[in-house]
Protein backbone atom coordinates (compact mmCIF):
# COMPACT_ATOMS: atom_id res chain seq x y z
CA UNK A 1 0.00 0.00 0.00
CA UNK A 2 1.45 3.69 -0.54
CA UNK A 3 2.34 5.88 2.46
CA UNK A 4 -0.45 8.20 3.47
CA UNK A 5 2.35 9.62 5.55
CA UNK A 6 6.05 9.94 4.83
CA UNK A 7 8.34 12.46 6.25
CA UNK A 8 11.95 12.21 7.04
CA UNK A 9 14.41 13.92 9.68
CA UNK A 10 11.85 16.52 10.57
CA UNK A 11 13.58 19.06 13.00
CA UNK A 12 11.60 21.86 14.69
CA UNK A 13 13.61 24.72 16.88
CA UNK A 14 12.29 27.35 18.70
CA UNK A 15 15.43 29.27 19.63
CA UNK A 16 18.18 27.25 21.22
CA UNK A 17 15.87 24.27 21.77
CA UNK A 18 14.97 21.50 19.57
CA UNK A 19 11.46 20.22 20.48
CA UNK A 20 11.34 17.79 17.49
CA UNK A 21 14.66 16.05 16.54
CA UNK A 22 15.05 14.47 13.34
CA UNK A 23 11.74 12.58 13.44
CA UNK A 24 10.59 10.46 10.48
CA UNK A 25 7.52 8.63 9.93
CA UNK A 26 5.78 6.65 7.36
CA UNK A 27 2.01 5.50 7.67
CA UNK A 28 -0.06 3.41 5.01
CA UNK A 29 -3.39 4.56 4.12
CA UNK A 30 -6.05 2.92 6.25
CA UNK A 31 -3.86 2.89 9.07
CA UNK A 32 -4.60 3.80 12.85
CA UNK A 33 -1.34 4.71 14.08
CA UNK A 34 -1.10 5.82 17.87
CA UNK A 35 1.32 9.04 19.06
CA UNK A 36 2.53 8.41 22.29
CA UNK A 37 4.65 10.41 24.33
CA UNK A 38 4.94 12.52 27.95
CA UNK A 39 3.90 16.11 27.70
CA UNK A 40 6.04 18.44 26.03
CA UNK A 41 7.81 15.84 23.94
CA UNK A 42 6.96 17.05 20.51
CA UNK A 43 3.81 15.38 19.33
CA UNK A 44 1.76 17.91 18.66
CA UNK A 45 4.53 20.17 16.74
CA UNK A 46 4.98 17.12 14.87
CA UNK A 47 1.09 16.58 13.90
CA UNK A 48 1.42 20.08 12.92
CA UNK A 49 4.06 19.80 10.86
CA UNK A 50 2.53 17.02 9.32
CA UNK A 51 -0.79 18.89 8.50
CA UNK A 52 0.91 22.01 7.28
CA UNK A 53 0.26 24.07 10.12
CA UNK A 54 3.90 24.74 10.69
CA UNK A 55 6.88 24.72 8.71
CA UNK A 56 9.99 22.33 9.32
CA UNK A 57 13.43 23.77 10.33
CA UNK A 58 14.29 20.37 8.56
CA UNK A 59 13.68 17.45 6.93
CA UNK A 60 10.42 17.00 4.28
CA UNK A 61 8.71 14.34 3.02
CA UNK A 62 5.26 14.09 1.75
CA UNK A 63 1.83 14.24 3.10
CA UNK A 64 -1.59 12.46 0.91
CA UNK A 65 1.12 12.54 -1.46
CA UNK A 66 1.68 16.75 -1.70
CA UNK A 67 5.29 17.93 -0.44
CA UNK A 68 5.45 19.05 3.59
CA UNK A 69 6.82 22.08 2.89
CA UNK A 70 5.89 23.45 -0.76
CA UNK A 71 2.17 21.94 -0.95
CA UNK A 72 0.92 22.75 2.39
CA UNK A 73 -2.39 24.03 0.99
CA UNK A 74 -3.31 21.20 -0.48
CA UNK A 75 -2.55 19.19 2.72
CA UNK A 76 -4.75 21.28 5.09
CA UNK A 77 -7.71 21.13 2.20
CA UNK A 78 -7.51 16.76 2.20
CA UNK A 79 -6.73 16.82 5.73
CA UNK A 80 -8.37 16.95 9.22
CA UNK A 81 -7.10 18.06 12.55
CA UNK A 82 -8.62 18.09 15.52
CA UNK A 83 -7.04 20.43 18.48
CA UNK A 84 -6.55 19.49 22.29
CA UNK A 85 -9.22 21.78 23.04
CA UNK A 86 -12.50 22.29 21.65
CA UNK A 87 -11.88 24.48 19.04
CA UNK A 88 -15.73 25.64 17.99
CA UNK A 89 -17.80 28.84 18.99
CA UNK A 90 -19.75 27.49 22.08
CA UNK A 91 -22.48 30.15 22.11
CA UNK A 92 -23.58 28.67 18.43
CA UNK A 93 -25.14 25.75 18.40
CA UNK A 94 -24.23 22.41 16.63
CA UNK A 95 -25.91 22.53 13.35
CA UNK A 96 -24.13 26.70 13.46
CA UNK A 97 -20.98 25.29 14.14
CA UNK A 98 -21.04 22.78 11.45
CA UNK A 99 -22.64 24.97 9.10
CA UNK A 100 -19.63 27.83 9.55
CA UNK A 101 -17.12 24.72 8.92
CA UNK A 102 -18.79 24.27 5.35
CA UNK A 103 -18.78 27.96 4.78
CA UNK A 104 -15.07 28.63 5.77
CA UNK A 105 -13.54 25.39 3.58
CA UNK A 106 -15.90 26.80 0.71
CA UNK A 107 -17.91 23.16 0.79
CA UNK A 108 -20.68 22.62 -2.14
CA UNK A 109 -23.47 20.55 -0.62
CA UNK A 110 -23.59 21.87 2.21
CA UNK A 111 -27.02 20.99 3.58
CA UNK A 112 -26.11 17.84 2.64
CA UNK A 113 -22.95 17.32 4.45
CA UNK A 114 -24.29 18.60 7.46
CA UNK A 115 -27.24 16.53 7.74
CA UNK A 116 -24.47 13.22 7.06
CA UNK A 117 -22.40 14.45 9.58
CA UNK A 118 -24.95 14.71 12.58
CA UNK A 119 -26.42 11.45 11.53
CA UNK A 120 -23.02 9.99 11.44
CA UNK A 121 -22.25 11.11 15.02
CA UNK A 122 -25.11 11.13 16.44
CA UNK A 123 -25.65 14.33 17.13
CA UNK A 124 -29.20 15.05 14.77
CA UNK A 125 -31.48 15.07 18.39
CA UNK A 126 -28.94 17.58 19.96
CA UNK A 127 -28.44 19.84 16.75
CA UNK A 128 -30.44 22.86 18.27
CA UNK A 129 -28.10 22.67 21.88
CA UNK A 130 -25.82 25.46 22.22
CA UNK A 131 -21.88 23.78 21.67
CA UNK A 132 -20.77 25.60 25.25
CA UNK A 133 -23.56 23.44 26.73
CA UNK A 134 -22.67 20.08 26.15
CA UNK A 135 -20.44 17.71 28.14
CA UNK A 136 -16.98 16.53 27.06
CA UNK A 137 -17.96 13.72 25.28
CA UNK A 138 -20.57 15.79 23.15
CA UNK A 139 -17.86 18.32 22.25
CA UNK A 140 -15.78 15.43 21.58
CA UNK A 141 -18.36 14.42 18.76
CA UNK A 142 -19.19 17.79 17.75
CA UNK A 143 -15.42 18.29 17.45
CA UNK A 144 -15.30 14.90 14.82
CA UNK A 145 -17.83 15.86 13.22
CA UNK A 146 -16.26 19.42 12.04
CA UNK A 147 -13.57 17.67 10.86
CA UNK A 148 -14.69 15.33 8.83
CA UNK A 149 -17.19 17.71 7.27
CA UNK A 150 -15.29 17.76 4.46
CA UNK A 151 -14.43 14.50 3.79
CA UNK A 152 -10.35 14.20 4.69
CA UNK A 153 -8.12 11.34 3.50
CA UNK A 154 -6.53 11.68 6.92
CA UNK A 155 -7.04 12.39 10.75
CA UNK A 156 -4.77 14.35 12.51
CA UNK A 157 -6.61 14.15 16.32
CA UNK A 158 -4.25 15.43 18.75
CA UNK A 159 -5.49 13.98 22.51
CA UNK A 160 -9.05 13.89 21.38
CA UNK A 161 -10.60 11.95 24.45
CA UNK A 162 -8.68 13.66 27.18
CA UNK A 163 -11.16 14.10 30.17
CA UNK A 164 -14.03 12.18 28.34
CA UNK A 165 -15.69 9.43 29.88
CA UNK A 166 -14.78 5.62 29.20
CA UNK A 167 -18.30 4.99 27.21
CA UNK A 168 -17.85 7.86 25.24
CA UNK A 169 -13.98 6.76 24.94
CA UNK A 170 -15.17 3.50 23.54
CA UNK A 171 -17.69 5.20 21.23
CA UNK A 172 -14.77 7.32 19.33
CA UNK A 173 -12.94 4.90 18.91
CA UNK A 174 -15.47 2.36 17.49
CA UNK A 175 -16.16 5.26 15.11
CA UNK A 176 -12.35 6.10 14.15
CA UNK A 177 -11.64 1.86 13.23
CA UNK A 178 -14.93 2.93 10.88
CA UNK A 179 -12.89 5.87 9.51
CA UNK A 180 -10.22 3.73 8.83
CA UNK A 181 -12.20 0.59 7.35
CA UNK A 182 -12.98 3.49 4.77
CA UNK A 183 -9.40 3.50 4.01
CA UNK A 184 -9.31 7.06 6.05
CA UNK A 185 -5.73 6.91 7.61
CA UNK A 186 -5.00 7.96 11.51
CA UNK A 187 -2.28 9.62 13.79
CA UNK A 188 -3.81 10.25 17.10
CA UNK A 189 -1.85 11.17 20.41
CA UNK A 190 -2.82 10.03 23.45
CA UNK A 191 -1.83 9.12 27.16
CA UNK A 192 -4.36 6.26 27.81
CA UNK A 193 -2.62 2.60 27.26
CA UNK A 194 -5.96 1.03 26.29
CA UNK A 195 -5.83 3.11 23.62
CA UNK A 196 -2.43 2.94 22.25
CA UNK A 197 -3.09 -0.90 22.26
CA UNK A 198 -6.56 -0.16 19.64
CA UNK A 199 -3.88 1.21 16.86
CA UNK A 200 -2.82 -0.60 14.13
CA UNK A 201 0.99 0.59 15.11
CA UNK A 202 2.20 2.87 18.16
CA UNK A 203 5.04 5.64 17.52
CA UNK A 204 6.53 7.06 20.83
CA UNK A 205 8.48 9.79 21.15
CA UNK A 206 10.13 11.40 24.42
CA UNK A 207 11.50 14.93 24.67
CA UNK A 208 11.78 15.47 20.28
CA UNK A 209 13.00 11.82 19.96
CA UNK A 210 11.22 9.05 18.47
CA UNK A 211 12.17 6.02 20.68
CA UNK A 212 10.25 3.25 19.71
CA UNK A 213 8.05 1.77 16.41
CA UNK A 214 5.54 -0.65 15.89
CA UNK A 215 2.69 -2.48 17.12
CA UNK A 216 1.77 -2.75 21.10
CA UNK A 217 3.50 -6.35 21.17
CA UNK A 218 6.49 -5.61 19.17
CA UNK A 219 7.21 -2.63 21.45
CA UNK A 220 7.14 -4.84 24.50
CA UNK A 221 8.99 -7.62 23.05
CA UNK A 222 11.74 -5.72 21.99
CA UNK A 223 12.03 -3.47 24.74
CA UNK A 224 13.94 -6.21 26.66
CA UNK A 225 12.16 -5.74 29.97
CA UNK A 226 11.25 -9.07 32.96
CA UNK A 227 8.31 -8.19 35.05
CA UNK A 228 6.90 -10.08 38.69
CA UNK A 229 3.76 -9.52 39.97
CA UNK A 230 4.03 -9.73 43.91
CA UNK A 231 0.07 -10.63 45.15
CA UNK A 232 -0.75 -10.84 49.41
CA UNK A 233 -1.39 -8.84 52.39
CA UNK A 234 0.91 -5.75 51.82
CA UNK A 235 2.05 -6.68 48.18
CA UNK A 236 1.71 -3.00 47.14
CA UNK A 237 3.29 -1.60 50.43
CA UNK A 238 6.39 -2.58 49.03
CA UNK A 239 6.65 -0.04 46.29
CA UNK A 240 8.21 2.64 47.67
CA UNK A 241 10.81 0.17 49.09
CA UNK A 242 11.61 -0.80 45.52
CA UNK A 243 11.15 1.98 42.98
CA UNK A 244 14.62 2.91 43.81
CA UNK A 245 16.76 -0.21 43.71
CA UNK A 246 19.13 -1.26 41.76
CA UNK A 247 17.85 -2.79 38.25
CA UNK A 248 14.32 -1.51 38.93
CA UNK A 249 13.05 0.87 36.56
CA UNK A 250 9.13 0.68 37.91
CA UNK A 251 7.72 -0.54 40.92
CA UNK A 252 3.94 0.49 41.27
CA UNK A 253 0.84 -0.75 43.03
CA UNK A 254 -2.17 -2.21 41.39
CA UNK A 255 -4.74 -2.34 44.18
CA UNK A 256 -3.40 -5.33 46.15
CA UNK A 257 -0.84 -6.13 43.71
CA UNK A 258 3.03 -5.15 43.17
CA UNK A 259 3.78 -4.55 39.58
CA UNK A 260 8.15 -4.40 38.72
CA UNK A 261 10.11 -4.55 36.53
CA UNK A 262 13.40 -3.40 34.76
CA UNK A 263 16.28 -4.18 31.87
CA UNK A 264 18.01 -7.15 33.27
CA UNK A 265 16.60 -10.08 34.21
CA UNK A 266 19.07 -11.13 36.53
CA UNK A 267 19.28 -7.56 38.80
CA UNK A 268 15.29 -7.26 38.79
CA UNK A 269 15.75 -11.00 40.83
CA UNK A 270 18.26 -9.51 42.67
CA UNK A 271 16.42 -6.81 43.58
CA UNK A 272 13.40 -8.36 45.12
CA UNK A 273 15.13 -11.36 46.44
CA UNK A 274 14.75 -9.78 50.10
CA UNK A 275 11.19 -10.18 49.58
CA UNK A 276 10.42 -13.68 47.98
CA UNK A 277 10.98 -15.17 51.36
CA UNK A 278 7.62 -13.65 52.72
CA UNK A 279 5.61 -16.70 52.64
CA UNK A 280 2.40 -14.70 52.51
CA UNK A 281 3.78 -13.14 49.14
CA UNK A 282 3.39 -15.16 45.66
CA UNK A 283 6.11 -13.78 43.52
CA UNK A 284 5.24 -14.54 39.39
CA UNK A 285 6.84 -13.59 36.39
CA UNK A 286 4.97 -11.16 34.13
CA UNK A 287 5.40 -9.57 30.91
CA UNK A 288 6.16 -6.04 30.84
CA UNK A 289 3.27 -3.58 29.83
CA UNK A 290 2.98 -0.86 27.24
CA UNK A 291 3.37 1.64 30.49
CA UNK A 292 6.24 -0.40 31.68
CA UNK A 293 7.84 0.01 28.43
CA UNK A 294 7.07 4.01 27.87
CA UNK A 295 8.63 4.61 31.42
CA UNK A 296 11.42 3.06 30.71
CA UNK A 297 12.16 5.02 27.45
CA UNK A 298 11.77 8.15 29.31
CA UNK A 299 13.84 7.42 31.83
CA UNK A 300 16.79 7.31 29.10
CA UNK A 301 15.45 10.35 27.20
CA UNK A 302 17.20 13.41 27.57
CA UNK A 303 15.37 16.25 28.73
CA UNK A 304 15.18 19.08 25.68
CA UNK A 305 13.95 21.38 28.41
CA UNK A 306 17.47 21.93 29.20
CA UNK A 307 18.57 23.45 26.45
CA UNK A 308 16.49 26.39 26.65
Amino acid sequence: MSLAIDVHDLVKRYGKRTVVDHVSLGIEQGRICGFLGPNGSGKTTTLRMICGLLTPDGGGGTCLGHDLVRERDAIKRRAGYMTQRFGLYEDLTIRENLEFVARVYGLDRRKERVEQSLERLGLTTRQNQLAGALSGGWKQRLALAACVLHEPRLLLLDEPTAGVDPKARRAFWDEIHAYAAEGITVLVSTHYMDEAERCHEIAYIAYGELMARGSAADIIRQSGLSAFIARGPGADRLAPRLRDADGVTAAAAFGATLHVCGPDHDALVRAIEPFRHDENLDWKEAEPTLEDVFIHLMGRARDNALDG
